[in-house]
């Protein structure tokens, strides 16, 4: 391990669990240390590997047991084996309460390029400095709770040193980060039950929204079943989680980063996953949150275990759920999750799979009916892992000797070599076990011999399970998700019913939006529908055309599901085009079925297999289809480069008929947006469409867009007549939505308006989001409008969240209309501090978040598409914590980039980028509350890229910048990035123009610069930072690169997080705020002439 991480994880574990006093850990630790044949403490330095030896031996014996328990013993031992003995002093004194920690290795690094030396009265700033700020009152320590302020050799210019260690922002900032998060709501199948889920964000104090589809994926494993059994008495299941940022010992851990994906070795299962500490029982008539008088804890598991993959039996009569041990002092050794059971009736839980563990690297465990599960497990005997070679056993070598064309966007944690390949395998590969949860002790029956098993989906019957799984030859230059698949239909017992697909390695997808894979090695002999073979022969082929259909690899089935209105239906759709959007062919894409019931009765009797049937097909790239009955379903497809989107509505079972177009429209133009239709849930535990009272009709919800904002509205769509009626909309000075049908528990009856219920959300902008159940009744003759239906509605609140910062809870909000100089309309959130008064106070430092977008038209880019009305979440690496610090933030300003008619947008993406920023900081200064001189410009991500560039492009507009996890120089991503898909030798001056990277010389104004030394994401390696800081102090730019250990793309860890707003605070109070800095961290003030063009 890295002396970062070894340090911060021996720091953890002593400050957790040590009951020495410092005296005497020193003691211990010197007399080890100063064994013979080791050097004395005052002698030279030992070797690091002699160091190691000598001190993580007594740490695991004498000094860890008993006084640390095995636990620690056996957690510190190896983390201490990568320190020094000088650092193991230091860290035992500060785990006792002794002097401060003085370690240059565990903290972010800070690099610097100074500013030119401006003259004192150039560089006074605008407001009296502040003294320096106190340090902040002790908080009580978390395990891996963060170290304590350092100072360290640096790399600044003229030989300063850059201040090290963690730091954390004013207390203001803090207070709001540390706010606890609010839960989410999952009703239970039955409708009966609510499961208050409460997760731990990365973000800080988000308010509460109800999620309550609980099947979806990601808040657990998959669960389709049979019918429910009857509802029982409504209860609430209620999980406690952890502090919302995790400590930077956990995020420390080890991970391996093979073929895109990030395991946790230890314990066969993704790196740094969230968890709950606690379940228990609440009466469905409290409002949750509800207080610990009022609940039943979930009893029987480990205590102090972590808990994940929460989910509901179909018949909601279980709730089962994972463990693992936290891994800390005392606890158990880390390692696979173990699945576990609990009686929703009892609140008792035991384990399942006697001593068998969850592999959980690709899948976990699926329902299959009310008392079965399946599971993909560690293999019996799987043995230790492959060991890397001591010697290697060749070059690398890749090969393209054929000449094949291959193109792909820049990806990270690639295989390296064939170890990579070998561990990849190894942590990849589970078994798959049948289990019947109500016998206690079983271990499972097995269904399929070990394989790397990315996905077992039952049946909605629970009669069968569609299994996919990946294998070799793996790829050097692709992530797993293009490895070679084989997909199988099994029965439930794992016998083949037939082989749906065999995917060969995916090295020729196109760059292009709506490219995708293709290339079966076997087709299943599908049957042509009617008119379908002459639409191939009569299909005219583009000029352009990269290959002739003709030669379009083989298709491949994409998108294989289970149809959700039948007990065993399989669908997928096929590309006809292979995959290439390029080529010009119709139809484009083939929807399938196939009956599982009859390809298994084929099998048995030995017969020849049933033909796939065509279901439906598409000219543009099929989205998919949302079923509803034999009768009905709707069939979505669309196309990138024209924003086109088509809704066809057909009848599945009667294959015959023509399609019939329901809506076909920009999907960028969000005033035309007519809404998404509602589901219902099934006996088998799916969901499809809701039909309305029996008939074709569809409840749609949608978002409302329009000039004023948005209003979401439920309407009533009769797809015959194609008439809509409008049931409820939302209305100021609230923010409302609804979502999930509530009365639909008997699921043979049809869903009614009268006693219609569903979900209901509510906001405002001083508000969270409160739960409502909505109810809808007919009302009395005569109290319609003529001939429309009139209904009364009712309320009951299920939710009642506190606020989660209510020092904010007066802030101003505006929502703003400006147009650029072009004619394109712009909005912006504006958001002021409480109780400020420009008249009175003056004009604010200024920050503008920003992030750019692409727009095929004008009039779509110019779009409302907020509400002045909703509440604002403030996330632990918003902008908008800086109005606790008397700032005006300026929040998702439209920057618009738009390319109409065969353009493309980024040839004239600096000019549309500087016009939009000079109209956003031209209409601040218009209402009086920004100061010209005082307006800095940040973003993440894209929005990194954008702040660079408008610091480039713009020098007299902004006074400071911050840029976070960006990509600077394009030339790093050839083969297209965000919305480009041309590549770098099809467009080499866009490229080069679009990079701040070559623009390096021109930038004279202040540049943070902040990412993660993990970044995982795709083009925004932290090399691009770091070269692009190079290029900045090259020419002499006033810029700090700040990389944070062990992050990704976003930030988690609590040490990271309260860094990156403490540089960013001092960054904008020296550059672009009051002034009020730490007087020992080396922050120039910026160069001469740092006063915005627009100053009045």
């Amino acid at each position: 391990m890295p002396g970062a991480a070894a340090a911060a994880a021996v720091a953890a574990h002593l400050r957790a669990a040590c009951r020495l006093t410092a005296s005497t850990m020193q003691q211990q630790l010197r007399a080890h240390a100063g064994r013979p044949g080791l050097g004395a403490a005052a002698g030279p330095s030992p070797p690091r590997a002699l160091a190691a030896g000598a001190l993580a031996r007594p740490l695991a014996r004498g000094l860890a047991a008993p006084s640390l328990g095995r636990g620690a013993a056996r957690a510190v031992a190896p983390h201490a084996s990568a320190l020094t003995r000088r650092q193991l002093l230091s860290l035992a004194a500060a785990a006792s309460g002794g002097s401060s920690v003085q370690l240059g290795a565990w903290r972010p690094r800070v690099v610097r390029a100074r500013p030119p030396r401006r003259s004192p009265a150039a560089a006074a700033p605008s407001v009296p400095r502040r003294p320096r700020r106190a340090p902040a009152r002790s908080r009580p320590q978390q395990r891996g709770a963060r170290c304590r302020r350092c100072r360290r050799g640096g790399d600044g210019a003229g030989g300063k040193a850059a201040r090290g260690g963690y730091r954390e922002p004013p207390k203001e900032i803090l207070d709001i980060v540390d706010a606890p998060p609010q839960p989410g709501l999952t009703f239970s199948p039955d409708r009966s039950l609510v499961r208050r889920r409460q997760r731990p964000p990365t973000a800080a104090a988000s308010a509460g929204r109800p999620t309550p589809r609980d099947g979806q994926r990601g808040t657990g494993p998959r669960r389709m079943s049979p019918p429910p059994l009857p509802p029982r008495r409504a209860q609430i299941l209620q999980l406690s989680r952890p502090p919302s940022l995790p400590p930077i010992f956990e995020i420390s851990r080890p991970e391996l980063k093979l073929a895109g994906v990030r395991i946790d070795a230890e314990q066969f299962s993704r790196s740094r996953m969230s968890y709950y500490t606690g379940l228990c029982i609440v009466p469905a008539d409290t409002l949750v949150p509800a207080p610990p008088s009022a609940t039943r804890s979930i009893t029987g598991y480990p205590e102090g275990a972590w808990l994940n993959l929460v989910s509901w039996s179909p018949d909601g009569r279980f709730v089962s759920f994972t463990t693992r041990s936290p891994g800390g002092p005392g606890d158990p050794p880390r390692g696979p999750l173990q699945l576990w059971l609990a009686d929703v009736a009892t609140g008792a839980a035991r384990p399942l799979l006697g001593g068998r563990r969850l592999n959980t690297v690709f899948d976990s465990y699926a329902w299959v009916d009310d008392t079965h599960i399946v599971a993909a497990v560690v293999p019996q005997d799987h043995g230790p892992p492959p060991s890397r070679p001591p010697v290697p056993g060749g070059p690398r070598i890749q090969d393209n000797s054929a000449g094949v064309r291959s193109q792909s966007r820049t990806y990270t944690d690639l295989l390296r070599d064939d170890h990579d390949g070998e561990l990849f395998e190894y942590y990849g590969t589970s078994e798959l076990l049948l289990l019947d949860v109500t016998q206690a002790g079983s271990e499972g029956t097995r269904l399929a011999p070990p394989r790397m098993y990315t996905e077992v989906a039952p049946s909605p019957d629970g009669q069968f399970l569609l299994a996919c799984w990946l294998s070799r030859p793996f790829s050097y230059e692709l992530p797993a998700g293009r490895f070679p698949v084989t997909l199988q239909l099994w029965d439930r017992a794992g016998a083949l019913v037939r082989e749906l697909a065999s995917l060969p390695l995916a090295t020729n997808i196109p760059i292009d939006f709506n490219s995708c894979r293709t290339g079966a090695r076997r087709r299943l002999g599908a049957r042509t529908a009617p008119g379908l073979a002459a639409a191939r022969r009569t299909a005219p082929v583009r000029a352009a055309t990269r290959r002739p259909p003709a030669a379009c690899p083989a298709p491949g089935p994409r998108a294989v599901s289970w149809r959700d209105d039948k007990p065993a239906e399989l669908s997928w759709i096929e590309a006809q085009d292979g995959g290439d959007p390029s080529v010009s062919v119709s139809p484009r894409d083939v929807v399938y079925t196939l009956d599982a019931a009859a390809a298994a009765a084929a099998a048995a009797a030995g017969a020849a297999p049933p033909a796939p049937e065509v279901l439906a097909a598409t000219d543009l790239r099929c989205g998919g289809v949302s079923w509803c009955d034999g009768d009905l379903a709707l069939l979505y497809e669309s196309w990138w480069k024209t924003r086109r989107s088509v809704v066809w509505t057909f009848a599945p079972d009667r294959r015959g008929e023509p399609k019939a177009v329901l809506f076909d429209r920009s999907f960028e133009d969000v005033y035309s947006d007519p809404g998404a239709p509602l589901t219902r849930r099934t006996a088998a535990g799916t969901y499809v469409l809701a039909k309305v009272d029996g008939a074709r009709r569809l409840l749609l919800s949608g978002t409302g867009a329009s000039p004023e904002g948005n209003r979401p509205f439920l309407d009533l769509l009769d797809l015959d007549s194609r008439q809509t009626t409008r049931l409820w909309q939302s209305a100021p000075p609230h923010l409302e939505s609804v979502g999930t049908i509530m009365s639909d528990a008997d699921h043979d009856a049809p869903i009614t308006l009268d006693g219609l219920q569903v979900l209901l959300s509510r906001e405002s902008v001083s508000e969270p989001p409160q739960t409502y159940l909505l109810s809808f009744a007919a009302a009395a003759a005569g109290g319609g409008d003529g001939d429309a239906p009139a209904w009364t509605r009712s309320e009951r609140r299920i939710t009642d969240f506190p606020h989660p910062y209510p020092q904010l809870r007066d802030m101003q909000k505006e929502v703003l209309r400006y147009a650029r100089p072009d004619g394109v309309d712009l909005t912006a959130t504006l958001y002021l501090p409480p109780g400020y008064d420009a008249a009175r106070d003056g004009p604010l430092p200024t920050i503008l978040w920003a992030y750019p977008r692409e727009y095929k038209s004008k009039e779509a880019a110019g779009q409302m598409r907020r509400s002045p009305y909703q509440f604002s979440g403030i996330g632990s690496m918003s902008p908008t914590l800086w109005l606790t610090r008397n700032y005006a933030v300026l929040d998702g300003p439209g920057f618009p980039i738009v390319a109409e008619g065969s353009e493309e947008p980024n040839d004239t993406y600096v000019q549309q980028l500087s016009a939009s920023a000079e109209a956003a900081v031209k209409e601040l200064v218009r209402r009086g509350v920004t100061d010209p001189a005082r307006v800095s410009i940040g973003g993440h991500s894209y929005g990194a890229f954008m702040a660079a560039n408008l610091l480039a492009h713009c020098p007299d507009l902004f006074a400071a910048g911050i840029a976070r996890s960006g990509a600077y120089n394009r030339t790093l991503t050839p083969f297209g990035f965000q919305s480009e898909e041309r590549t770098l030798w099809q467009a080499p001056e866009t490229y080069a123009k679009m990079s701040p990277f070559m623009m390096a010389d021109k930038i004279k104004k202040p540049l943070l610069l902040i990412h993660g030394e993990e970044d995982n994401n795709t083009g925004t390696f932290p090399l691009q930072s770091e070269r692009f800081f190079a290029a900045l102090k090259g020419h002499g730019a006033p810029a700090r690169l700040v990389l944070l250990p062990h992050e990704g793309h976003g930030y988690r860890a609590r040490e990271s997080v309260l860094h990156m707003l403490y540089e960013q605070d001092q960054w904008l109070e020296a550059h672009a705020g009051w002034g009020r800095t730490d007087p020992d961290v080396p922050l120039g003030s910026g160069d001469e002439g740092s006063v915005s063009s627009l100053s009045e």
